[in-house]
């Protein structure tokens, strides 16, 4: 950008927001500055989930906002949508016109389905809501889903079966300093949520006990009392060993677990075979620790689980997740004060994003769109018949599966990069050079725009009004600080433009991010994720509310099932037992460790954002593999030596650390990065059969020695 950026209020000498990284999104100021950027962030004092508190990412989310490669005006493709080939600038009236143009007449070809959306878990409520509305009403294509198919599936849908809801964490995070016992499984929160760090030694300082599960060692584990240090692909086995002691032990909830759920046979038949001997013997875990961690935690007067990514991104994730439920279930650790569990959500509105429509087989209101009462509720609401709301779709990854059969010819991708985020991303790549029409809206040339015929300036979190929700279920509002740079539009508004030229503006009448909300407002009424009783004022006056919230009177739901009631028919949550299953690749003489991926503390997602900050890029300006010191005794590495990956998709070649404390099997890579030092060339794309989640975190490796 060549010029400073511009407040939306010039009189403010102090501008209110939020981060826009993780899920925590706490408060921020702009402050005035005569510096490169116009503007200082400091910590906000008032937003109550991270009182004067922002890690480095959020000190430093500026610097993507005034990056020189910030995308200022639409731009079409001369020629083939190559990387390389030219880029000519348009103005906004041909770009949505040549755009409205293509898709009408793949579709008049190849029928509605043949256009797809890829959306992101970072757009504001608005967004998604109007992504998944323009899919179905303006493309009126059942072809849409979005980047937290790679984020929370697994914890959705495990959710969604124990307890009949997905709220994200069921508690608030305040819950957490009242939490005498806390497992953290396979999230590294110190890094990838820092400001929820206080949290947590707020409860040791009470004398909480902590425990981590994580196959390395992290900022975390550092802070934990106990590291159980778990191969990835065994935490079902692992935490039946935790349940087979807590119930031959006689040491769960009877009462609770008589009055307010279900399958505890099923459960006990699962666990019979997993004692702590067996689950060692597995595992490689001391029988003595897992016997210390079930009894620790089922003694404990008030408890708490967290998981993420780790157990979550595998073909295992749904059961994985569903078997440290019943870990809280069991021991009567839900709806009570310092009690519950929660899935740390990732990506900034990864919540809210999947809330309201932009999941395949979603509506409104976390409605399922083959319910006929929810098809009939929201088209009543969007104006139309419930026949004409296309059917379910195909998860994210499958897209790319549909293009390369020939099914669908045109994607639109927003707030997005599929090239990087997802696994084995030379078939995606594969996928887009197919496409007859990809249009990318982004801030930048992304890896993915690379192959757009073309690519339409984004509005970033600083220049666009709107809601999102935290990873506690809090929704609130997030004004807009700045102007627009250049000829960029709001996203909001570029999606009602385009209806418009597709002949659909009539359905798409809005004159601010607010009468989205009331729209919004009213779809998801009544629905599980009710946001009916919400609206930009009570949302400001309250400094967010927690859904459900079905009505103007309700005060929001902080603390969810304190009443003992679940949503299942039967009012009670559902017990699972869990058979563990092997992941899709097992170790081989040809591929003897296991690849893992994750998050770096400098970095997010796909690093379309973070890689363009100097500041965390001076910190981690490349990934860096990390491995077992008797692995790097087998490879005899030396002092410059790098690390060469192969796995059966792919291979690469990589920086290198010996890490003491990583499991002796273990291989971890970051994601964060695109062309060449895409860790997601080597990842598998087996999914779960239900959550559709690839196993981002766990595949079979063969390493080698690259000599300088």
């Amino acid at each position: 950008m060549s010029a400073l950026p511009i407040a939306a209020d010039p009189t403010a000498t102090r501008i209110s927001s939020h981060c826009c990284f993780c899920s925590m999104q706490c408060g921020i100021e702009l402050l005035p500055e005569d510096n490169a950027a116009g503007f200082d962030i400091k910590p906000s004092p008032d937003f109550p989930v991270a009182t004067g508190r922002l890690c480095q990412k959020g000190l430093n989310a500026l610097g993507h906002t005034v990056h020189e490669e910030r995308l200022l005006v639409p731009q079409r493709r001369v020629g083939s949508a190559l990387p390389g080939s030219t880029w000519q600038q348009s103005s906004w009236e041909d770009a949505l016109d040549g755009i409205a143009s293509s898709i009408l007449s793949i579709q008049e070809q190849h029928g509605r389905d043949a256009v797809s959306v890829f959306g992101g878990g970072s757009l504001t409520n608005e967004v998604c809501y109007l992504l998944g509305k323009f899919t179905r009403v303006a493309l009126r294509s059942k072809y849409v889903d979005y980047n937290g198919r790679y984020c929370m599936s697994s914890a959705a849908a495990a959710q969604m079966r124990a307890f009949g809801i997905d709220r994200g964490m069921n508690v608030p995070l305040d819950d957490l300093m009242m939490a005498n016992y806390i497992i953290l499984a396979g999230t590294n929160i110190a890094e990838c949520q820092p400001t929820m760090v206080p949290y947590l030694m707020a409860a040791k300082k009470r004398g909480a006990i902590i425990v981590t599960i994580d196959p390395r060692p992290t900022m975390t584990s550092k802070l934990a009392d106990i590291h159980v240090n778990l191969q990835p692909g065994f935490d079902s086995v692992f935490v039946n060993g935790l349940l087979h002691v807590i119930l031959n032990e006689n040491l769960y909830d009877q009462a609770y677990v008589d009055a307010h759920t279900t399958g505890i046979e099923e459960v006990r038949e699962s666990v019979r075979d997993f004692s702590p001997d067996t689950v060692s013997g597995y595992t490689g875990i001391p029988k003595e620790v897992i016997r210390t961690i079930a009894r620790g935690f089922a003694r404990a007067e008030t408890g708490v689980v967290l998981t993420a990514r780790g157990l979550e991104q595998q073909i295992n994730g749904v059961e994985h997740t569903l078997n440290y439920i019943n870990l809280c279930l069991l021991t009567g650790k839900m709806g009570r004060p310092g009690c519950g569990f929660g899935p740390v959500t990732g990506q900034a509105n990864g919540q809210g994003g999947r809330e309201h429509g932009q999941k395949a087989d979603q509506l409104p209101g976390y409605r399922m769109i083959d319910d006929p009462e929810a098809r009939r509720h929201v088209a009543a609401v969007w104006g139309i018949e419930p026949e004409e709301i296309p059917g379910k779709g195909v998860s994210a990854y499958e897209l790319f599966d549909r293009i390369l059969d020939g099914e669908i010819k045109a994607m639109i991708v927003l707030g997005s990069n599929p090239l990087v985020s997802s696994p084995n991303n030379s078939r995606v790549e594969e996928a887009l050079k197919k496409l007859e029409l990809l249009v990318v809206i982004d801030l930048f040339e992304t890896e993915t725009a690379a192959y757009a015929h073309w690519l339409l300036p984004g509005s970033t979190f600083l220049e666009a009004e709107g809601t999102l929700t935290n990873l506690e279920g809090r929704v609130f509002h997030r004004p807009r600080a700045l102007k627009t740079p250049g000829e960029v539009m709001e996203d909001y508004k570029l999606i009602v433009a385009l209806a418009e030229r597709l002949g659909r503006g009539a359905y798409f009448q809005y004159e601010s991010p607010e009468a989205v909300f009331d729209e919004l407002s009213r779809a998801s009424a009544g629905g599980k994720a009710d946001y009916g009783g919400m609206s930009y004022s009570r949302i400001k006056e309250k400094k967010g509310l927690f859904w459900p919230c079905p009505s103007p009177e309700h005060p929001g739901t902080p603390r969810m099932f304190e009443n003992g009631v679940y949503y299942h028919p039967n009012g009670r949550a559902k017990l699972h037992g869990i058979t563990p299953k092997k992941p899709a690749e097992t170790t081989s003489t040809e591929y003897p460790y296991i690849l893992t991926t994750g998050r770096l503390g400098n970095h997010y997602l796909s690093g379309t954002q973070t890689r363009r900050t100097a500041a965390l890029m001076k910190k981690a300006p490349v990934p860096v593999a990390e491995i077992h010191p008797s692995a790097a005794e087998k490879l005899l590495l030396r002092p410059g030596d790098r690390l060469r990956l192969t796995t059966r998709r792919g291979t690469m070649v990589i920086d290198v650390k010996v890490v003491q404390d990583i499991h002796p099997t273990t291989v971890f890579v970051p994601f964060h990065w695109g062309g060449d030092l895409a860790i997601n060339k080597l990842t598998n794309d087996a999914l779960h059969p239900i959550s559709r989640m690839p196993e981002f975190k766990l595949c079979a490796v063969r390493l080698e020695r690259e000599a300088p």
